[in-house]
């Protein structure tokens, strides 16, 4: 039986050029292709596709939302994250979204189709570059690692919003948004949201597009 494949990418030249690639292998089939996140989802739905190759930066519903939908909708589908970003902030949004895999858009042609055919097989995938960033995070002597919702909480401190502001763009408190940033802290060995944004941006835990 085919893998039924859906590629999600906002570009229509990298969903051209995946089509063409993966189409030529014989066990696979796409079946779909999605320019939003939002379009990822309602294929995913209506497609039931075994993998869904997910582009993380999409218009309308990005690319870890989708995935989170997507995988809380239908928890046979596998996502293959395949970016170009590998910030452990991404890195770890797509994973605790319920991403199977996470691939970059360098990886050569066969890692791809491994790839596909582990992640339709239900097994996990990391690029070398993703694990070995994951690893040298798990092995960082005294650091412990950001969950994806601190992460987010100082993305948006980074953009210089208030604690009050970053609770109402997450829906939280302000209050637990203070609780969050003592974590923060604590874990980065810091004393002050400043402090805390610049070690995180130079460990790689922020991107400075954030």
């Amino acid at each position: 039986m085919k893998i039924r494949l859906v590629i999600a990418d906002d570009h229509l030249v990298v969903r051209a050029g995946l089509r063409a690639m993966l189409g030529a292998e014989p066990d696979f089939d796409v079946v779909g292709e999605a320019s939003t996140g939002a379009q990822a989802i309602d294929l995913a739905s209506r497609l039931r596709p075994k993998v869904v190759l997910m582009d993380l930066r999409m218009p309308e519903v990005d690319g870890v939302a989708a995935t989170a939908r997507i995988r809380e909708r239908h928890p046979d589908v596998s996502i293959l994250v395949l970016t170009t970003y590998d910030s452990d902030a991404d890195i770890l949004k797509a994973i605790e979204a319920g991403a199977t895999g996470y691939l970059l858009k360098d990886a050569a042609r066969e890692e791809l189709f491994r790839a596909v055919r582990a992640a339709a097989a239900g097994a996990s995938v990391l690029a070398p570059a993703v694990a070995s960033r994951l690893m040298d995070r798990l092995r960082a002597p005294g650091h412990e690692t950001l969950s994806a919702r601190e992460i987010e909480i100082l993305e948006h401190v980074a953009r210089g919003q208030t604690n009050k502001e970053v609770g109402a763009a997450l829906f939280i408190s302000e209050a637990t948004v203070k609780t969050h940033l003592l974590h923060i802290f604590a874990k980065l060995d810091v004393q002050d949201r400043t402090q805390a944004v610049t070690v995180a941006l130079d460990r790689g835990i922020l991107r400075l597009d954030c």
